[in-house]
């Protein structure tokens, strides 16, 4: 007995690095709070001018705190074993993040109009299913026991959660449509980020993609006239928060994790998102947390535990020549 707990912990370690879990539990918490954040806000604004607001807030912080000059010259360029692909499919690449993380939002909240919030969030839940899926069809990956088991398990720790309020009605299967592009979108930006982290800095990824997202928001937000910008200073707070805890450090430290785990990992460990989410929601808010959340919770833990002890998740990225 106490040498397969031994091996376990030997798996364990190998298969997930501390500076990748760490990372990941600093990703999670942050990007966690952007639901109860968002709530505040939403009192001022629409949810698409939130967005707005945190994608520019990012870019002209990281703006500022590299100097565009340096973004464009010697620090875009992360030291990489790899070939370096061209500038080309860099550029594609970064124009790529931005269109998706705006269409995952976008779809999000239109989704969220068309169907039950318990549709969407369920729905939401197939990410890691389609960045596995991604991986293996796209970049030929190959999954060992313990992630498929793992995944298997923490999937349906998340879903059942909302089994209990899954609604079939034909007036919201476009709704449910909608629900799963945005998981879909969510599922390629990670596959892309993958790839992308490994020639450029965790800064000039954020500051690209944030940029692109605020240019692609902004019509977004005008074409439906809703206000641009905070009312008060509660109001500027809370979105300089978004951009400062969710934006900076979630995305940011999601993107540096990435650099040790896989992208198929990444979204099974976010799994544990919407669950801390309502941990935070009912402290907060006093809102009820069922025993039905909590098993889940475990669920969802045991999960993304048993895909630790694979070797699947520290694959690294495959190489793309410069051609």
């Amino acid at each position: 007995m106490i040498n397969r707990l031994e091996f376990a912990k030997q798996r364990l370690f190998k298969g997930l690095p501390l500076t990748a879990l760490t990372a990941l539990v600093i990703a999670l918490v942050s990007i966690s709070l952007s639901a109860i954040l968002i709530r505040f806000a939403e009192s001022e604004m629409a949810p698409q001018a939130i967005a707005f607001n945190r994608f520019w807030i990012t870019t002209v912080i990281l703006g500022l705190w590299n100097g565009l000059w340096s973004i464009f010259s010697q620090s875009w360029a992360n030291p990489s074993s790899h070939p370096t692909p061209s500038f080309v499919w860099i550029l594609a690449a970064l124009l790529a993040l931005g269109v998706l993380i705006t269409m995952d939002l976008v779809l999000w909240s239109w989704a969220l109009t068309q169907t039950s919030v318990a549709n969407a969030t369920l729905l939401a839940n197939f990410t890691p299913l389609f960045t596995t899926l991604g991986a293996w069809l796209i970049w030929g990956k190959r999954f060992d026991r313990y992630f498929l088991i793992g995944m298997v398990i923490a999937m349906g720790g998340a879903i059942a959660v909302g089994l209990t309020d899954w609604q079939i009605a034909a007036d919201k299967l476009q709704g449910d449509g909608i629900a799963l592009l945005a998981a879909l979108s969510f599922s390629i930006y990670l596959l892309i980020l993958e790839k992308l982290q490994t020639w450029l800095t965790v800064t000039t990824v954020v500051f690209w993609s944030s940029a692109i997202a605020s240019v692609l928001t902004l019509p977004i937000v005008l074409i439906t006239k809703q206000p641009l910008f905070p009312r008060t200073w509660q109001g500027w707070l809370i979105v300089l928060s978004l951009a400062l805890v969710c934006q900076l450090l979630g995305q940011g430290f999601l993107t540096y994790s990435l650099k040790q785990v896989s992208s198929e990992f990444v979204a099974l460990f976010l799994l544990l998102d919407p669950i801390l989410a309502a941990i935070g929601a009912g402290i907060l808010f006093s809102e009820h947390l069922s025993l039905v959340n909590w098993l889940a919770f475990a669920v969802v833990l045991v999960g993304v535990y048993l895909t630790t002890l694979s070797e699947s998740i520290t694959q690294a990225p495959l190489p793309l020549t410069n051609h």
